[in-house]
């Protein structure tokens, strides 16, 4: 398989050219070698390279900065993946674009299902949706997989900031009204690489009528400050901690430019029972994670 790989350097980017490189030719490109706000700059990698899998692992993910900067947003996270969608439709592709558990506005108790309906309440969400619909207007041979607080070990990120604040702070305070499903990149690119193995083992029609949105994501879901109690426990330097106390707070006392929806843990049932893949407990996923992590 050729596999072009757009976002190539960021966490998912990253550990997805790893995951795949058994797979075939994989061909990483990410800003400014290619620029998702210029039509142009899309369609000579797409036509140039005339790849059989398109990944879409680019965003842009500055949840407060998209406030300001929302017609930014709207051309990365909302118009690009469309373009993308049109040409993989065009050349025979298959489309794999990565989406975010913030489409949906946290009201609801239980994890978020594919059927509920999604209802943003940030313009980073906002703008994440216009592209899932984006694609789905497009048809073909597309995926959509939404997950939910990403994180890795080699970029900042929640957890390298807690892990960070844990060796450098005697107190913290973590919000624990927000509640999520942690995914590890490296988990959510070695999933995705079995099952583009399972993918391309099948027709076209057989991909074409499993096309759809899918949550994957870290199964369970925890809140913030209990993840950051489990991040602070499974410290590989736990013992270097200048920490004496962690305490829950309450999102309001957070000035932020952008609001973020309290439940967004996805159900990933779906995914697992369609596609017999994913059956990582976000714990467990982190344990492994922080186990050789060895940098502040």
């Amino acid at each position: 398989m050729k596999i072009l790989v757009i976002g190539s350097t960021g966490q998912l980017g990253w550990e997805l050219q790893r995951s795949l490189l058994p797979l075939g030719q994989v061909i990483p490109v990410d800003y400014p070698e290619i620029d998702l706000t210029d039509h142009g700059s899309i369609l000579r990698w797409i036509r140039g390279e005339k790849p059989d899998v398109i990944i879409n692992a680019a965003a842009y993910t500055a949840v407060d900065m998209a406030e300001k900067e929302a017609d930014l947003a709207q051309e990365i996270n909302g118009v690009a993946p469309g373009i993308l969608a049109e040409e993989a439709y065009a050349g025979n592709s298959v489309f794999i674009h990565f989406s975010t558990d913030f489409v949906f506005d946290g009201k609801k108790k239980d994890p978020y299902l594919e059927t509920d309906i999604p209802n943003p309440i940030n313009v980073y969400g906002e703008t994440k949706l216009a592209g899932e619909r984006a694609i789905r207007q497009v048809g073909g041979e597309y995926f959509i997989f939404r997950t939910s607080w990403l994180y890795s070990t080699r970029r900042d990120c929640f957890v390298t900031k807690v892990l960070k604040w844990a060796h450098t702070k005697e107190n913290l305070r973590i919000v624990s009204d927000q509640i999520g499903s942690p995914t590890w990149s490296r988990t959510l690119a070695d999933t995705t690489a079995q099952w583009l193995v399972l993918l391309k083992s099948n027709d076209k029609s057989w991909r074409e009528n499993h096309s759809g949105i899918y949550h994957l994501a870290g199964n369970g879901s925890v809140s913030r400050f209990e993840w950051a109690k489990k991040i602070l426990q499974l410290d590989p330097r736990r013992s270097d901690q200048q920490l004496v106390s962690i305490q829950p707070a309450q999102s309001v006392e957070f000035v932020s430019a952008a609001l973020r929806p309290e439940n967004s843990a996805l159900d990933c049932t779906l995914f697992q029972e369609t596609f017999g893949l994913f059956k990582s407990d976000w714990s467990a996923s982190l344990e492994l994670a922080l186990s050789s992590f060895d940098q502040l």
